[in-house]
């Protein structure tokens, strides 16, 4: 079967193993527009602003150097008695307004761009995340997703840089017209002279550019595990194994020698930058002093005034200044350009399970049931049948428990149930109708299940439960006004409510180990929690995989014995290892290597000599 990701992964690779040709970084570039509208969304008044702010301020440097121009004319005037100290003051004054004025448009335009920021950073996390749960649930099985996922993720604070980068160059390119007509009127030569001077170090710059985006783009994989070897060194999840089987010093041997692998590699690369733009920009330094000298001789020659010199001077500085960062900045346009496409691939990956435009509601009640018609399935990137050839019927109303060894397909069955994945071959009916033709939140919404590795928020009781029907008690949780009646009759019905006298903030104790005033709970205390998310939907269909493993005896039976008065009158599937549990189903399902090979009710089963029978007797022989 061929993962959805594999195409589109194998061309990022492809065209990420050497660094970005021209075509390519130009190619990029297609990008900044839908950026640019990203971020207009986010802010309409701060973009504007921005872009207003960087256009006055494109005007203040020649207006700054042409007063001060004025200003020494003015003295060298007033030393030979033909011009006024009232004018100097007023040149002065000029002066001084230029630069306070330009002060606070940069003070405003640095407020705004930050502010802008971080709303834009705040917005794409919330897209990002958004659009994560859009996404099949194999995507998030295969890692080269987690490599795309992790790109983009990266890309969610820093982007609107390139914005401004791109605003910058636009107020540097009117910075250097106003500039550059002023040395073309002394001197055509001397901004030919500028742009020779630092295109040598644009062109080493992009190059260099290139290749660090290449090498962090090769990276993520081991980037990836960089923070995982964190993650399980650090963390109360992993502490009790790391210290018992003394784990710290292999974990962090593994991870000093990848991070100094990847230093090394980046070292060279940024001594490499580092000795060819020192290189090329002595090139710069050479023009700018080539053309400063020219400036020089027509003063002293008396062809233009002291004044004049310290204009063109400062506007040289300025305009090879400005040119240089209106190339840098293209360069890093490009650059962020490159890293802004891994946003956008992640943005345009579409899940394979959708609903269809004219997608059928779930019926309520469901009348027939559920049927498997020749129905295998291989996971993604695996060579071998989860499932093969299933034909089974699940009825409204029926108890049906799923038996079998590990691996025998029990979970994927549900999985395909509750369409988080499509069957690879054969289909899926419920009453009658393919279960592809059905609205897919409304289908979710009719199954209530419990996985085997259920999450363990670190959030409170009450949130920890309410996570299984969010939307309808979300409002109430948020203004954390009291406890819906839903959450509380859910964890009487799964004995979660047990655990109360424990907590000294009731149903607003945090729980976990992450947060100030954690709770940490035993296996067992958090299975309770997860069967209350079950109960917290009225769903037509219940799944419950392993929901007692960890559970002690009594508390086992507890819970079944509630169980069975819960789920009167609804759809039932269990799965579990236990024989104890299993007996009470209606009906038994044993599969065997993804087959099914045996159905039937306990006693029936028991009756005839086969797998089912087989586990039964060894499971019962480890309680003689």
């Amino acid at each position: 079967m061929t993962h959805p990701l594999t195409p589109m992964v194998a061309r990022g690779r492809a065209m990420n193993e050497e660094p970005p040709t021209w075509r390519e970084r130009l190619a990029a570039l297609r990008y900044v527009p839908p950026l640019v509208r990203l971020i207009w969304h986010t802010h309409r008044g701060y973009t504007a602003a921005m872009l207003v702010l960087r256009f006055a301020r494109a005007f203040v440097p020649v207006a700054t150097f042409w007063v001060g121009k004025l200003i020494l004319d003015t003295v060298l005037a007033a030393r030979a008695g033909h011009a006024t100290y009232a004018q100097l003051w007023k040149y002065l004054a000029f002066e001084i307004a230029l630069v306070l004025t330009g002060e606070i448009l940069a003070r405003a335009s640095s407020l705004i761009e930050s502010l802008l920021s971080d709303l834009f950073s705040n917005d794409m996390s919330v897209r990002l995340m958004q659009h994560a749960a859009t996404l099949d649930l194999a995507q998030f099985e295969d890692p080269n997703f987690y490599d795309h996922l992790e790109r983009a993720r990266r890309q969610t604070v820093g982007r609107i840089a390139l914005l401004t980068q791109a605003v910058s160059m636009s107020q540097d390119a009117v910075t250097l017209l106003t500039l550059g007509g002023a040395l073309v009127a002394y001197s055509p030569w001397m901004l030919v002279l500028l742009i020779v001077a630092v295109l040598p170090s644009f062109l080493g710059e992009t190059h260099f550019a290139a290749l660090g985006y290449s090498l962090l783009f090769r990276w993520t994989p081991e980037r990836r595990q960089l923070d995982y070897l964190r993650f399980v060194g650090a963390s109360d999840k992993t502490a009790k194994e790391v210290q018992m089987f003394g784990l710290a010093p292999w974990l962090t041997e593994r991870y000093r020698v990848l991070s100094q692998r990847f230093y090394d590699e980046n070292k060279r690369l940024s001594i490499r930058r580092g000795i060819v733009g020192a290189l090329l920009s002595i090139l710069g330094t050479v023009g700018y002093y080539a053309a400063y000298v020219i400036v020089l001789i027509r003063a002293v020659k008396g062809e233009i005034t002291p004044g004049t010199l310290v204009f063109l001077s400062a506007s040289f500085a300025r305009g090879r200044d400005t040119i240089q960062g209106i190339l840098l900045s293209a360069s890093n346009v490009y650059e962020q350009a490159l890293y802004l496409r891994d946003l956008f691939v992640f943005l345009d990956m579409r899940p394979t399970i959708a609903s269809s435009p004219n997608a059928r509601l779930v019926p309520s009640p469901i009348r027939d049931g559920f049927v498997f018609e020749d129905v295998s399935f291989i996971y993604p990137g695996s060579d071998r049948w989860a499932i093969r050839n299933v034909n089974l019927a699940l009825h409204p109303g029926e108890r049906v428990a799923l038996v079998g060894e590990n691996g025998a397909g029990k979970t994927t069955i549900t999985k395909l149930l509750a369409r988080l994945y499509e069957p690879t071959e054969g289909r899926i009916l419920l009453d009658g109708v393919d279960l592809r033709e059905y609205e897919l939140s409304a289908l979710r919404h009719a199954i209530g299940v419990i996985f085997q590795d259920f999450v363990r928020y670190d959030m409170r009781f009450d949130e920890n439960i309410g996570v299984g029907e969010i939307e309808s008690v979300r409002e109430e949780l948020d203004r954390n006004n009291g406890v819906p009646d839903s959450i509380m009759t859910a964890a009487t019905n799964s004995l979660a409510a047990s655990l109360l006298p424990r907590f000294a903030k009731g149903y607003q104790q945090m729980l976990g180990r992450r947060f100030e005033e954690g709770v940490d709970l035993s296996g067992g205390e958090w299975q309770k929690i997860a069967l209350a998310r079950a109960y917290m939907r009225d769903a037509q269909v219940l799944i419950l995989d392993e929901p007692t493993a960890a559970l002690d005896a009594r508390a086992e039976y507890e819970v079944f014995l509630r169980f069975s008065e819960l789920v009167a009158g609804r759809m039932a599937i269990l799965i579990s290892h236990r024989f104890s549990t299993v007996r009470m189903a209606d009906r038994i399902i044993v599969l065997q290597d993804g087959t099914v090979v045996e159905e039937g009710t306990h006693e029936e089963l028991l009756a005839t000599p086969a797998l089912y029978e087989e586990l039964f007797r060894m499971q019962a022989a480890g309680y003689r």
